[in-house]
């Protein structure tokens, strides 16, 4: 297993921030251990709980003493600063003098615990601090638990703990994606405005890069060995041995040579090594006399273009999307790469957030047709049940579905899981790579060759789509919906299977509906999906992408989250508490993107 942040730059700490009543002579001294005691057990809750994607433990840092006034507070900055801290949470058990304690940083994700007990008014002091936040338009979350209680009371109660820790996961969330890159490999493919890269959205709302490389860079890369050619040998014998050639299922006149197939393995596998270099770089291309080569893009995420420019006459990039957005290659189980297919960077971003917030592999799919039961009845013959009565939407793509996607992963019950890398065993690696086959590409679409990944997604695990979209006089709006995988009778499965492209990878999905609006049913999820793709992730996270969403400032157009889990900054409840979605819309409008000047 290979671990460690392949990034420039520091991974973002958490912040805790005791503040106290300020008064000496009795009341602060009695409150001092007390106060420390509580951000103590925030650090101990977070640290045994998350991880960074890239497996460290979080890192908390609290500051050196309790924050009874304006003076303190400022001296807790400048160690946050000092220590890299991208996200902070204030708490206290104590009435504290709001405005001269709370944390004035206008890009860091806030939040304020006020333990609920009624010695001392932890909850004026939340209440209070909120406000003073609300006025100087600075949002911050606020934290109260459900129950009183004691003072002496060390346990952080559940919903308190859920609370802190889907703040936490967003704001770092948020953090690591700030002075970071997309990269562009290639420009527009085939007009999805997706690929059309608008750097005000990652600059103003993500507080990122964007970096750009044509596409001949491969080739040149290619043609004068600009590759660590030890690796290159190591990972063409690994795919030789662990990635099964699917049949040339392409007609007669149109199949590709033995020859031609084994030149395309080559390429696709220098692509993949490439197009890693480019976004993190590759400190042995330096010892090779290619030091410009060797730094990379410092691209938490990237994008690669292919149709039509490239595909027309060279292998396909489905390959080097796959075992890029992969959790395990050649080198081992490692941290899964972001690589969009088709440079959908509207696609990247959901990717990246469901990335940040699980450590789990993305799924890159098209949103591609919607199954009624009658559709399914009157083609196969069956009818559709469980998960999958009231229909079902096919997810298919030629590209980005990362090995993970095929369900071969399984937990401690024999179930069906995508898990963060450092939990993937050799024996998951095994069977999800037994489960594909990567087939010759389809040559109408792919003249150039190359070799599509192959499989179909285990039912039963559950899952998150998202998408950005870009709408001219709105700004980003994020679509989320939460459902299941679907198992099919292999009988019905091929059926439908063929209608499409039987080469692709394939994922069955069914939306958890709650009657309403876009969720009225099936059909009408799909009907207001605002794009050709989709990001899925594992888990139903869309709680975690709503509160990263507010951080950011983007909207939420759809969702089907209940409301006991939507958690969002207290001022957001001034903007309305009946009609949710609106009151987010306000919201966001009103504070603007997080990180525009």
């Amino acid at each position: 297993m290979q671990e460690g942040f392949r990034l420039n730059g520091r991974l973002p700490k958490v912040g805790i921030r005791p503040t106290i009543d300020g008064r000496r002579r009795g009341v602060r001294e009695s409150l001092e251990e007390q106060t420390m005691n509580l951000a103590k057990r925030a650090a101990k809750l977070i640290e045994e709980n998350l991880r960074h994607p890239s497996g460290e433990k979080i890192e908390c840092v609290i500051a050196d003493t309790g924050i009874g006034g304006v003076a303190e507070a400022a001296r807790c900055e400048d160690k946050f600063q000092k220590e890299g801290v991208g996200v902070s949470l204030t708490v206290t058990s104590c009435w504290c003098y709001g405005t001269e304690t709370i944390d004035m940083d206008p890009t860091r994700p806030k939040a304020i615990w006020g333990f609920n007990g009624t010695e001392r008014p932890g909850a004026v002091y939340l209440a209070a601090a909120a406000a003073g936040h609300d006025q100087m338009g600075l949002p911050v979350f606020s934290i109260y638990g459900r129950d009183v209680q004691d003072i002496g009371d060390e346990e952080i109660p559940e919903d308190v703990q859920e609370k802190i820790l889907r703040f936490v996961k967003a704001g770092l969330a948020a953090a690591a994606m700030k002075d970071k890159s997309y990269l562009a490999i290639g420009s527009v493919s085939m007009g999805i405005a997706g690929s059309i890269v608008n750097p005000d959205f990652f600059n103003d709302y993500l507080g990122m890069r964007n970096e750009y490389v044509d596409m001949s860079e491969i080739a040149r890369r290619i043609e004068e060995g600009i590759y660590d050619h030890e690796e290159y040998e190591e990972a063409l014998v690994w795919v030789k041995k662990h990635c099964i050639e699917g049949e040339d299922r392409n007609p007669e006149g149109s199949k590709f040579s033995r020859e031609k197939l084994d030149r395309d393995w080559e390429y696709v596998v220098k692509m993949a090594i490439i197009c890693r270099d480019l976004m993190v770089g590759n400190k042995k291309l330096k010892a090779m006399g290619f030091a410009e080569e060797a730094e990379g893009h410092n691209a938490i995420a990237a994008g690669f273009q292919g149709q039509r420019q490239w595909t027309d006459f060279r292998p396909n990039g489905d390959f080097m999307e796959t075992i890029l957005n992969s959790s395990f290659d050649w080198n081992g189980v490692r941290q899964a790469y972001i690589m969009a297919t088709e440079n959908d960077t509207l696609n990247a971003i959901p990717m990246l957030f469901g990335h940040l917030l699980t450590g789990t592999a993305q799924i890159f799919s098209d949103v591609r047709t919607y199954w009624s039961p009658e559709a399914v009845e009157r083609v196969t013959g069956f009818k559709l049940k469980g998960l999958a009565a009231n229909g079902m939407i096919h997810l298919i793509n030629s590209g980005s579905t990362c090995l993970d996607g095929t369900g071969q992963q399984v937990d401690a019950k024999g179930q069906p899981v995508m898990k963060p890398y450092w939990d993937i065993t050799e024996k998951d690696v095994t069977n999800c790579l037994a489960a594909t086959k990567f087939s010759p590409a389809n040559a109408g679409y792919f003249r150039g060759g190359g070799f599509s990944s192959t499989f179909l997604t285990k039912g039963g695990m559950p899952i998150t789509m998202s998408r950005i979209n870009l709408v001219k006089g709105l700004g980003p709006v994020l679509q989320i919906a939460e459902g299941f995988t679907i198992d099919l009778p292999k009988d019905v499965h091929d059926i439908l299977d063929q209608r499409t492209d039987p080469t692709w990878p394939t994922t069955w999905f069914s939306p958890r509906l709650t009657g309403q609006g876009a969720f009225k049913d099936v059909y009408t999820v799909m009907n207001n999906w605002g794009a050709n793709h989709g990001a899925i992730s594992y888990g139903h996270i869309g709680g975690e992408l709503i509160t990263l969403a507010s951080m950011l400032r983007i909207p939420v157009s759809m969702h089907n989250v209940d409301e006991e889990n939507i958690f969002r900054p207290k001022s957001w409840a001034a903007y309305g508490t009946v009609d949710l979605e609106a009151a987010d819309y306000r919201a966001c409008q009103t504070y603007g993107p997080l990180y525009k000047k």
